[in-house]
């Protein structure tokens, strides 16, 4: 379980909705939009509705009425080349409109997003003067040499209570974290913010699986917690079920077996229906 690839940029989007969620009726999203016909994507454009509506939430406070989001997991570093990037991603959206100037520039907003602190690229800013403030706990804008209002966020050093969504896409998750993020979960009455929620809580159990068979095994867990969290879990258990059958076909195919003596061993082995194993085969 601990060498499963997390896939953090899943439970992105859900994170924001949620962090954002006073004001969801202001916003439209947009995962994964397309820059142009060559299929350049933004991770997230974030749209206001009415330009003028605030955001309660700090994250949203620079929001204008365009928003570019770029989400870097952990694996992924946030360099001066990738700043530039999210940069330039920002100046296509607002040339790719239907007429000229349809999108203002001072209507688009940049905001990169990592677990992290990019220590490189803030020393880069000091060495190269490019100035930035620290207006909020884990937020930075960058004030200067920059076409558009850009900010950076460090979920790592957001506050937790406050930012719980952001902050649960990490690998180093505490249980107690954990067990806030299901008693939010479970209080839940709205069936949008049920799947907004699982698809974090998808990322968050594939991330963090020791802390997880510790709540498992905590007879102080409550059982409608343990409820929310098993889905999940039972998702993560049948990718690895079959990344394994997976892994034994093709095998057993190297090997030079056919495929009636492929389809009795995974049968065997893994105790799946003659029709299930036909599906691998």
């Amino acid at each position: 379980m601990e060498n499963t690839k997390v896939q953090w940029h899943l439970g992105f989007a859900s994170a924001i909705d949620l962090e954002l969620a006073k004001n969801r009726s202001d916003l439209t999203y947009y995962k994964e939009f397309n820059l142009n016909k060559q299929a350049l994507e933004v991770d997230l454009l974030v749209i206001k509705k009415d330009s003028d509506i605030p955001i309660d939430n700090e994250i949203g406070k620079l929001f204008r009425k365009y928003n570019i989001v770029e989400y870097k997991s952990p694996d992924d570093h946030l360099s001066i080349d990738t700043f530039y990037k999210a940069g330039a991603y920002a100046s296509l959206y607002k040339c790719y409109g239907d007429t000229v100037d349809e999108r203002k520039a001072d209507e688009i907003t940049v905001s990169l997003v990592r677990e992290v602190e990019p220590v490189k690229l803030f020393q880069y800013f000091r060495e190269h003067d490019i100035h930035y403030t620290n207006p909020y706990r884990g937020i930075y804008y960058v004030t200067d040499k920059v076409l558009f209002p850009t900010q950076i966020i460090v979920t790592k050093k957001l506050n937790p209570a406050e930012h719980m969504w952001l902050t649960a896409l990490s690998a180093g998750l505490q249980k107690q974290q954990l067990k806030e993020l299901l008693e939010k979960i479970e209080a839940f009455d709205s069936k949008l913010d049920r799947e907004l929620a699982d698809s974090v809580l998808e990322v968050t159990v594939n991330a963090n699986w020791k802390i997880v068979e510790e709540l498992r095994g905590d007879e102080r867990m409550c059982q409608a917690l343990l409820e929310i969290m098993e889905p999940e879990i039972n998702k993560i258990k049948d990718k690895e079920r079959q990344k394994g059958i997976m892994g034994t076909v093709m095998a057993l195919r190297d090997c030079g077996h056919g495929k009636e003596e492929i389809k009795k061993a995974i049968i065997k082995v893994y105790g799946i229906s003659a029709s299930e194993a036909e599906e691998y085969l």
